[in-house]
Order: structure tokens, then C-alpha cells, then sequence
């Protein structure tokens, strides 16, 4: 399958807002196909020459009904600082993702989140839970895993799981004060 700009369902498509559904395992070759064009996406947009020449935007995550496929399967490909300042690369294909538990704490990204799906800008604060564990198969280890994922890969995992449901980022923001602060929140 051909991942691009032209092929990524938009958020002026009615199918974005569709439900996707869990995946029976172990994954069908195609379900593998899709999960194999669904990490190819990720990790080659971040590579400026590749994303240029394939028409690709930079992502750290997308999900399949991106694709106009009503499964739950993502992947996300990030870094992020730990607790004593070194870089940690994270990198999942996930199937049928769900958030076990949250914190009542608050996080967003200060500059904002962005979508594959979403061409026009949309400011605003999008609060998340701080912390969160998921459980999910990863088809990059062919393993159920737990992930306890705070600050930067929570929010891309949330993002994510969240177009399970057809929800956007931008239903996150306030319509009344898109940059209200919430307090004890923390600003990544």
C-alpha cells in the first residue's frame, strides 16, 4: 500500500470519525503488510531526502484508519528525555492498544499537536493524562506488552488510541480558551 500525503484520509472525510476494530491474532499477512506500510511511514518521514522525494509528512505515529482501515493497529516511532537527561528512541507497532490506567494529572505539549489527517492548524492546549499504562500485542517483538509511557510517548500514545474512536486532537481544545492553563499540569 502506497502511504502519502494523497493517500492519508483527511479530517474532512466522514471515515476518520469511524470506530476501528480490534484485530484477531495472530495477525493475517495482510494485517502484517499493513502494520509493515504503517512503521515503513513513520520511520522514513522523519528522514528529511526520503519524506521530500515519497511525499511524506514528518509523523511519530499514525493509525490505520488513517489509512481508511477500521483496525486497531498503530505505529509510533519517538524520542524523549528520561529522568536524568538521556535520549530514548521508542518504537511499537501496536495491535488492538489499550490504556489500562491513567493519572488524574494533566500533561500537553506546549507548542500544540499536530495530525497526519489534520492539514489546517488548530491552536490550543491538549490535555492528557500524564501518565498511562497500555497493554497491547507489538508486532515488532511478536509479544502482549505493558507499556508505562509518561511525558512525551503518553501523549503520542494517547493521540494514537484515540483515532480508535474517531476523536481528533482538536476536540481536546477548548472552544471557550484554547490556551486555558489547568493547574498541576505539566508542559512538555
Amino acid at each position: 500500500m502506497i502511504i502519502n500525503q494523497e493517500t492519508i484520509v483527511k479530517d474532512n472525510d466522514p471515515k476518520i470519525r469511524e470506530k476501528s476494530y480490534p484485530v484477531n491474532l495472530p495477525l493475517s499477512e495482510e494485517d502484517k503488510k499493513l502494520m509493515e506500510d504503517l512503521y515503513t511511514y513513520v520511520k522514513e518521514s522523519i528522514d528529511p531526502e526520503i519524506a521530500e522525494e515519497k511525499n511524506l509528512r514528518p509523523a511519530v505515529g499514525i493509525s490505520a484508519i488513517q489509512v481508511g482501515i477500521n483496525k486497531q493497529m498503530c505505529a509510533i516511532v519517538c524520542s524523549d528525555i528520561d529522568k536524568n537527561g538521556n535520549e530514548v528512541n521508542y518504537e511499537y507497532c501496536l495491535v488492538n492498544p489499550r490504556i489500562i490506567s491513567s493519572s488524574v494529572q494533566q500533561a500537553f505539549l506546549s507548542n500544540g499537536e499536530g495530525c497526519l489527517s489534520v492539514e489546517e492548524d488548530h491552536k490550543g492546549y491538549v490535555y492528557r493524562s500524564a501518565r498511562i499504562k497500555v497493554k497491547a500485542y507489538d508486532a515488532l517483538t511478536n509479544k502482549e506488552i505493558t507499556i508505562r509511557a509518561h511525558g512525551f510517548l503518553a501523549i503520542v500514545l494517547q493521540h494514537e488510541i484515540d483515532h480508535f474512536s474517531g476523536t481528533l486532537y482538536y476536540d481536546h481544545i477548548s472552544k471557550n480558551d484554547p490556551f486555558q492553563k489547568i493547574d498541576d499540569a505539566i508542559e512538555i
